[in-house]
C-alpha cells in the first residue's frame, strides 16, 4: 500500500492560463512562484482537450518535481495519475471523494471544493484529505458560485470538520493573517500570484504572512 502523504502546505496556487500570452508563459509563471516557496499547485485548465491537458500537466510535473513541490490536477483522476501528481481536486458536482479513492489508492491527496458547510461537511465524510472554501470575498473568479461566504462562516465550517480548510476567493496579502485567525488552514489563490508584476517576490511576502 502506498504511504498516505500529508498536507504539509499553506498555500495552494491555482493555475489560469488566460491570465497570459501562452502556455509558456503560464509555465515561467509558476516557476517564479516556486523559485518564491510556493509548494502546491493546481492544474486548473478546464478548457483544455485531453492532449492539451496531458502536455501541460507533463511539464508542470516535471517543473513541480524539481522544487519538492505538490502537484494537484483539477477534476481529472486519469489525468493525476498518468503523470504520477500528488492529488487531484474535485469540484462539487464532480466525482467524489470516495470514488477517486478507489481509483487513485491512498498514496494520493484528494482535495474539494466547497461553497457551504453542507458541501464542506460531505466532502469530509466522502473522503477528502482538504477543502476549498469560498468564495471569502468578492472575486470575479468565483461570482457564478454567488454572494461571498465571508470570515464568519470560515470560522463555523472550521468547527464543523477535522481536515484542514484553505479559504479561496480574494484571498489579497492584507487579509491572509485575518483569514487564518479565522480558522483557514491555508489559503489558495489565483490573480494574487500570477497577476503581480513580481510574481517570485509576491509569493514570498505571501509566505512570509502564513508562517
Amino acid at each position: 500500500m502506498n504511504k498516505k502523504i500529508l498536507v504539509d502546505f499553506k498555500l495552494y496556487l491555482i493555475t489560469d492560463r488566460r491570465l497570459f500570452i501562452d502556455d509558456y508563459s503560464l509555465l515561467t509563471a509558476v516557476e517564479e512562484a516556486l523559485k518564491g516557496g510556493v509548494q502546491a499547485v493546481q492544474l486548473r485548465e478546464k478548457d483544455l482537450g485531453i492532449r492539451e491537458l496531458l502536455d501541460m500537466a507533463y511539464a508542470l510535473r516535471e517543473l513541480t518535481a524539481g522544487y519538492r513541490a505538490r502537484l494537484f490536477i483539477n477534476g481529472r483522476v486519469d489525468v493525476a495519475l498518468a503523470v504520477d501528481a500528488d492529488g487531484v481536486h474535485l469540484g462539487v458536482a464532480g466525482m467524489p471523494a470516495y470514488a477517486a479513492r478507489k481509483a487513485a489508492g491512498e498514496g494520493m491527496l484528494i482535495g474539494v471544493s466547497a461553497h457551504s458547510i453542507e458541501e464542506a461537511i460531505k466532502a469530509e465524510e466522502e473522503g477528502a484529505d482538504f477543502i476549498t472554501f469560498g468564495p471569502i470575498f468578492e472575486t470575479p473568479s468565483k461570482i457564478k458560485y454567488g454572494r461571498p461566504l465571508g470570515p464568519e462562516l470560515l470560522t463555523e465550517v472550521r468547527g464543523k470538520i477535522s481536515i484542514p480548510v484553505f479559504a479561496i476567493g480574494g484571498i489579497k496579502k492584507e487579509r491572509a493573517v485575518s483569514v487564518l485567525e479565522s480558522g483557514a488552514s491555508g489559503i489558495a489563490v489565483i490573480s494574487a500570484i500570477l497577476g503581480s508584476e513580481d510574481i517570485k517576490s509576491n509569493t514570498e511576502e505571501f509566505m512570509r504572512l502564513l508562517k
